[in-house]
C-alpha cells in the first residue's frame, strides 16, 4: 500500500477540505501553487465559491411557480455571490498561499511576467525604481 505522505495531489476529501480552507501536506506544495498562482487560478477560485451558492440555492427550482419568479428568488441572491467571489479572489489565494507557507506574492506572478517587458523598458529608459518595493508591485 502507497502512504498519502507521497502524494502529490489531493484525494477528493482533501481537496473538498482544501477548496473552503483546510491545509494540505507539503508534498503537495508544487499543486498548491500551480492552484493558486498558476494560469486559470482566477476561474477555479470563482467557480469554488459559486458551487455553494447554487447548492443553496437549488431547492428554491423545486418550489412550482413560473421562471420568473424562480429567476427572481435566486439570482439577486446569486449576484453578490459572484461579485464578491471575484473582488476578494486574490485576498483569499493570497491567505491560502500563507496558510501553505508560500510567499503571498506569488499571486502577481503570471501578471509581472506579462508586464516584465514594460518594467524593462521603464528601466532602460529612466533607470530602475527607488522606493519601498511595494510602491511598484504589479
Amino acid at each position: 500500500m502507497t502512504t498519502n505522505a507521497a502524494a502529490t495531489k489531493p484525494n477528493l476529501w482533501q481537496y473538498v477540505k482544501y477548496c473552503y480552507g483546510g491545509r494540505l501536506p507539503a508534498s503537495m506544495r508544487a499543486w498548491v501553487r500551480n492552484d493558486l498562482a498558476g494560469p486559470g487560478a482566477t476561474r477555479r477560485m470563482m467557480v469554488r465559491m459559486f458551487i455553494p451558492a447554487v447548492l443553496i440555492l437549488l431547492p428554491f427550482w423545486f418550489i412550482p411557480t413560473s421562471l420568473y419568479v424562480h429567476l427572481g428568488m435566486t439570482v439577486p441572491i446569486l449576484i453578490p455571490f459572484v461579485y464578491f467571489s471575484h473582488a476578494l479572489n486574490k485576498v483569499w489565494r493570497r491567505h491560502m498561499l500563507r496558510v501553505h507557507g508560500m510567499n503571498p506574492a506569488l499571486v502577481d506572478e503570471l501578471s509581472r511576467q506579462k508586464k516584465a517587458h514594460v518594467h524593462q523598458a521603464y528601466a532602460e529608459k529612466y533607470g530602475p525604481r527607488s522606493g519601498p518595493p511595494s510602491s511598484h508591485d504589479v
